[in-house]
Formats: structure tokens, C-alpha cells, sequence
């Protein structure tokens, strides 16, 4: 059957608009991942299950799951299927494909051409003229992948039931979680970007108060899980089950929807989420040896205890056009992008690029600029499939002769005191430790999209101001800094 639904899938794809596609934030499930999605549901003993597919797009996976259950993979009698989608332009490829299961005995369905999210929020705020919905044993979801604006009624809707988010595809498994019954069980693919910061802190303490997270499965590749539709997130598919005691979790890995390199662990949860973590970032651990952030105690300091601070650049170049020039000239000062920076070196002013190299001192942007002096940079964006995430630099103010004052570009995050320079040493050091592969694979456990933000920096626990200070001296007498040398170094360092 799914088959025969993977062609409908690619023939509707291609035939969807892009701006369409956008708009719904509406990407349709490739037939291996619909598939692989209903075989992480536990075979229960169940004998009726209401299945709910919330934005069920032309029925992939409810198709997957009805698939397995007609092949034995579940103990149900009774099966109901409950689809929702509100593009009416999908209805009759999504009729066509529940009616063939039609035939089954004790198997019913009803297509929704229904607003999810406000037919679950009249329902669960329990409104005067709401349509019930029944609790479901099941979910199974690909929602739509679109911000929620702070003004929008979907926010003041869902805020009546409790949700807070900023993405409709939190606010989908946000309310399919709520419409299950005890012991109910979701499968959701989804982006990974709500594991950390601070947009997605109350999403997370919902999902983890509601259920337990069994199981987490991340596609390495960024652009294959959803090629067809050239969707760049970092996707995770994520079984939750209602309301049960949260026990140890599987963390399964693939490069693609093939899972022909499908590896499997069970980590304890405490590896997934730390118990001192008030933010409550959710880690995907992608090997199994832990990594110098647990087992080394002496990497334990918050950039407060070691009196560092990181803030985003301050300078938004588009909100400052008429105060930027392509070179120096003798009003301003150097206003540094990423651009000018590469493996630990930086070059200013640079040709043949397209951004400002310069920006003007005045009153109106002397707020925005910092005394020359050193600094640790880390560039807030990285390539969709760069193999480094956290790529630190250090700003050396004897590359600035004579200049007063650096303007740092919001592209860039910036490590300080309290707005002024570093010490060399220091500056050396932060940088030395955040571009080792330990931080890098740490990083990636909780960040799952290119943006490497300043709350995700002050996340990280640091070794100490002293140890940093060392690791830095010992950086600036290197004649060569490799890989492998940074690493092994840090391996020393935090065993001394």
C-alpha cells in the first residue's frame, strides 16, 4: 500500500506550490520514515484504538500505521482513525487513500477538514459549543513546521489550555499530548530546534511534566530526511508515552530515511536531560563513550563564576545603513562580520566583499561599538552541512592600529567583561577550548540548527579562569594548532 501512496506523495509534492508549501509549513512524510514511525509504537494489549493523525497531509502514515496493524503488527480488534487537514485541496487523495482500508472489519474513519488547533484548544478549554473530541489511545504526526506570531490567535487560543510556544509544530504535538488517554502514545517527526533555548523552555517542561520521552531518532544529514521538499532542519522523530514514570531512553541514528546505518543505544535520561539543568535542554547523545563534559568535574564553571560574559554583536548593519562604509575613511572604526575571520586568523579591511568594513563613529553608534582591545568571537551561523558547528576566533587589537573602538556585527557573538577586553591569554584560551571537538559534539547533543545563539554559549560549563589562562599561553607559543593537537591538549589540561 504505502507504495502505491509514496508515488501520490511525490506526484502531489511536485505539483504543490512552494509559497503554498511555506505558507501551511506543510512538508508530506517519504513512505521509509511513515513506515519506521509506526513501528516505534509498543504493541500494547489494547483491544480498541483511536488513532489520531493531526495534520494528516494525503495519509502517510496513517496508512503506515493501519498498514502494520493489518500485517499483525498490533493486538487491536477495533481500530478509529481521526484525520485532520485543513487543506481541502488534499481531501480527495486523502479520501481515496482511508477508503481502502474501508473494507476492514472493525475499522472506521473520519476526515476532518477542521482547524487542529482550534478544534483541540475549544475542546480541551471545555467551550459551551465545542465539538467533542474522544481521548486517544494514539498519535501519530507530521505537523506543520511555521512560526506562531506573538499577536496571533493561535497564541491566545492555545494559552487558554495551558500551551505556550512559538511554532505550530510544538503547538500540534503540545495538544495531541494533552488528547491522549493515560498510558496514550505519540510519535512525531518534528524540527530538533525546541531541545534547546529559551523560545522552547516552556514546551519542554510541558512535554516532560505530561510523559516520557521513550525514545529519540536523529537523522545526521540535515537536507535527506525531506529532500523532495529541500527542507534544511535537523529532524528528530520522538516517541512520548502519557503520563508514566520517565525511564531510561533509546537514541537511535541514521543519515537518511534508508536507515541503512541505523544504530541503537539506551542511555540513561539523566544523559538526556541534566538533572541541575533548570532550562531543561533535551541532549541527543551520538556515541555512547561519554564525552569530557561528564566525566572531567573540573570543567564545571559558568562564565559568571569566571566574571566572562557573551552577548550578541551589537551592531544590526540594516538598522545603521547611513553610519556604514565600504572601507575606512577617517571618521570610522572597524566593524567585523564573520567574513573576517578564518582557522584563528582575521583579516580586515577585506576586499571584494560584499558587507561594510567600516562603520562610523558618532553619538548616534558609540553605544553599539567596544574599546579595541582583545576578544573571543564565535560566529552565530554555520554552513547547513558544515562539519563544525562552534567556530571560535580571537580579535587581536594589534591587527587595529590606532583605532579606539571595534564594531561587532550581530552575526557574531562576543565574549567580554563587562564590555571591555579580555586578557591575550584568556581571550586564547576561550577560544582554544570552544573550538576542541569535545565542545563541537557536546554542542550538538542540544543545538540541532545552524544558529549557535549567546544563551547557548553561557550554557556550557567552561574549565577554569586559570586553566583557560594556561590553555591559552600555551596556544600562543604553538608554531602550529591542529586538530588533533587542540584536542589532546585539552585532554592534559583538564587532567592536571
Amino acid at each position: 500500500m504505502l507504495s502505491n501512496i509514496e508515488q501520490i506523495r511525490l506526484t502531489v509534492s511536485k505539483s504543490t506550490d512552494l509559497k503554498k508549501k511555506s505558507k501551511l509549513g506543510q512538508f508530506f512524510t517519504p513512505a521509509p520514515i511513515a513506515r519506521f514511525m509506526a513501528g516505534l509504537f509498543d504493541r500494547d494489549t489494547n483491544n480498541n484504538c483511536r488513532l489520531l493523525d493531526a495534520g494528516a497531509g494525503i495519509g502517510s502514515l496513517a496508512a503506515a500505521f493501519l498498514d502494520r496493524w493489518v500485517y499483525g503488527g498490533f493486538n487491536f480488534r477495533h481500530v478509529a482513525l481521526d484525520a485532520f487537514e485543513i487543506d481541502e485541496f488534499l481531501h480527495p487523495y486523502l479520501t481515496d487513500i482511508v477508503k481502502r482500508y474501508d473494507n476492514l472489519p472493525y475499522f472506521i474513519s473520519t476526515i476532518r477538514n477542521t482547524d487542529f488547533i482550534c478544534a483541540a484548544t475549544d475542546c480541551l478549554a471545555g467551550n459551551l459549543f465545542a465539538k467533542p473530541l474522544p481521548k486517544y489511545t494514539h498519535a501519530i504526526l507530521n505537523p506543520p513546521y511555521k512560526k506562531i506570531g506573538s499577536n496571533s490567535i493561535y497564541r491566545a487560543l492555545l494559552r487558554q489550555v495551558g500551551i505556550e510556544t512559538v511554532n505550530l509544530y510544538t503547538a500540534f504535538v503540545a495538544l495531541s499530548l494533552s488528547l491522549l488517554k493515560q498510558r496514550g502514545q505519540l510519535v512525531a517527526i518534528i524540527p530538533r530546534s525546541f531541545c534547546n533555548g529559551p523560545y522552547y523552555r516552556t514546551f519542554r517542561s510541558f512535554i516532560l511534566k505530561q510523559s516520557a520521552i521513550k525514545r529519540i531518532h536523529l537523522f545526521k544529514s540535515r537536507n535527506k530526511a525531506f529532500k523532495d521538499d529541500e527542507v534544511l532542519q535537523e529532524n528528530i522523530i520522538i516517541h512520548l508515552e502519557r503520563g508514566v514514570k520517565q525511564e531510561a531512553v533509546i537514541i537511535s541514528t541514521s543519515t537518511d530515511a534508508n536507515f541503512k546505518d541505523l544504530t541503537i543505544y539506551e542511555y540513561p535520561f539523566e544523559r538526556i536531560v541534566f538533572p541541575e539543568d533548570t532550562e531543561q535542554f533535551i541532549h541527543v547523545p551520538t556515541s555512547f563513550a561519554m564525552n569530557a563534559f561528564e566525566l572531567c568535574p573540573s570543567i564545571r564553571y559558568s562564565l559568571s563564576d569566571l566574571a566572562i560574559k557573551v552577548s550578541t554583536g551589537p551592531v544590526v548593519d540594516f538598522r545603521v545603513k547611513k553610519h556604514l562604509r565600504k572601507m575606512p575613511e577617517a571618521d570610522t572604526v572597524p566593524l567585523l562580520y564573520p567574513t573576517h575571520f578564518n582557522n584563528n586568523k582575521s583579516e580586515w579591511p577585506k576586499e571584494g566583499i560584499k558587507k561594510p568594513n567600516a562603520i562610523r563613529r558618532n553619538n548616534e553608534t558609540e553605544k553599539w561599538l567596544y574599546p579595541n582591545g582583545f576578544y573571543c568571537v564565535v560566529r552565530r551561523f554555520s554552513s547547513k552541512e558544515e562539519k563544525r558547528r562552534v567556530v571560535a576566533n580571537v580579535v587581536d587589537p594589534f591587527q587595529f592600529p590606532g583605532v579606539a573602538a571595534l564594531g561587532f556585527e550581530n552575526r557574531l557573538n562576543v565574549f567580554h567583561n563587562n564590555k571591555q577586553g579580555l586578557p591575550k591569554a584568556l581571550a586564547f584560551g576561550i577560544a582554544m577550548f570552544l573550538n576542541t571537538t569535545d565542545v563541537d559534539k557536546y554542542f550538538r547533543t542540544f543545538n540541532g540548527h545552524t544558529q549557535v545563539n549567546a544563551t547557548d554559549l553561557k550554557r556550557i560549563k567552561y574549565p577554569s579562569r586559570d586553566a583557560l589562562i594556561s590553555f591559552g599561553k600555551w596556544a600562543l607559543n604553538q608554531t602550529e594548532l591542529t586538530q588533533e593537537i587542540i584536542d589532546n591538549k585539552l585532554e592534559i589540561l583538564i587532567d592536571e
